[in-house]
């Protein structure tokens, strides 16, 4: 054999086994995809993405092999081996949710949906600061599909939410904020993560327990009272004022839910109403808080700002715009200019 020759078959022979080794190189990285098409083959696995609808949940802490056996007794995918052998091939990670998934896709299908964490359905809900207990289940029943008469029943049951002694109500423990919901949460779990996130606030500002009601209801009375945020430091000042030299507190706004009214401004029948949230007939706080305060109102309740206001008045409430007196003859001046604004608003009644 001549060199020349010899030396084109040593190439030739190191081209095949450099070929050898890249095929095998690629039919280990396709080492899933080929044994999808396999298992599809032999009939252990469904073709195509599905039909249908159907929800699967993955808890916090699944493995690969619970996620398939979840896979498979929802009716997802046909085998729970064929899925868990290539959770494995594929070394695949879950992250906790709900996921819309399909009847009988394939295991490949499957995998990818639940790979997708912003395919995770939940029922997002905003609950706005000073909104109350009546309109938080209202709008928890609209968002989440929760009837209101569990909604109802659940937050009625006081055993349930570890309040502090003296409190009527679930009303002012529900912490105002966004919330994602899964589709399976029921009345008690949606609410029990609300009252959970107000006692994170209330651990943050570290409140000792004795103070904690006394706190959120002058909180909540500040966020229905004041408008703008260095106003809530300011309103709180002057019902602390007011409490210190034995004043009523007479805020309209407890006026209003203690009746049950929606409007800024009461009746002389409203305030004539003998209830426990009437500040004009009774002295002190009400006897509990009349809405969901956020953080600004617990820090504004438990700093208020320095001052000897004794009266405020919004005389602007598209704007905001309050004053705040040390006497009543300037707080009758201010009074003036709200009711001259509300006749020029009359929606605001």
């Amino acid at each position: 054999m001549t060199e020349s020759k010899y030396r084109r078959r040593r190439l030739i022979a190191l081209i095949a086994l450099v070929a050898i080794a890249i095929g095998g190189f690629v039919a280990w990285q396709n080492k899933g995809q080929i044994r999808t098409a396999f298992e599809q083959l032999v009939g252990n696995d469904y073709q195509g993405s599905g039909h249908g609808e159907v929800l699967v949940t993955i808890a916090p802490g699944d493995t690969g092999e619970i996620v398939a056996l979840k896979l498979e007794e929802s009716g997802v995918v046909k085998s729970f081996r064929t899925t868990y052998k290539l959770i494995i091939d594929t070394n695949q990670i879950f992250f906790p949710g709900t996921y819309r998934l399909k009847y009988e896709m394939s295991s490949r299908s499957a995998l990818s949906a639940l790979a997708d964490t912003s395919a995770s359905v939940v029922n997002r809900v905003t609950v706005k600061e000073g909104m109350r207990l009546s309109a938080i289940l209202k709008l928890l029943s609209e968002k989440t599909g929760i009837s209101r008469s569990q909604l109802d029943s659940a937050a009625s049951d006081l055993t349930l939410w570890n309040l502090p002694d003296g409190a009527p109500s679930l009303e002012g423990y529900l912490f105002p904020a966004t919330y994602a919901f899964s589709p399976d949460s029921t009345a008690e779990t949606v609410l029990r993560e609300m009252r959970m996130r107000m006692e994170q606030e209330i651990e943050k500002f570290q409140i000792p327990k004795k103070d904690v009601h006394r706190v959120l209801t002058l909180a909540a009375l500040i966020q229905k009272e004041a408008r703008i945020e260095a106003d809530f430091y300011k309103a709180s000042r002057t019902f602390l004022n007011r409490l210190e030299v034995g004043m009523h507190l007479q805020s309209d706004a407890t006026v209003s839910y203690g009746v049950g009214g929606s409007t800024v401004s009461t009746s002389a029948a409203d305030r004539a109403n003998d209830n426990p949230y009437n500040t004009y007939l009774h002295a002190g706080l009400p006897a509990g808080p009349i809405s969901a305060p956020g953080s600004v109102a617990i820090d504004a309740a438990l700093n208020p700002a320095d001052g000897e206001w004794l009266y405020f008045c919004t005389i602007n409430l598209s704007t905001g715009e309050t004053v705040f007196s040390n006497t009543y003859s300037e707080h009758q001046k201010a009074v003036a200019k709200w009711r001259a604004w509300m006749k020029e608003n009359p929606g605001y009644e």
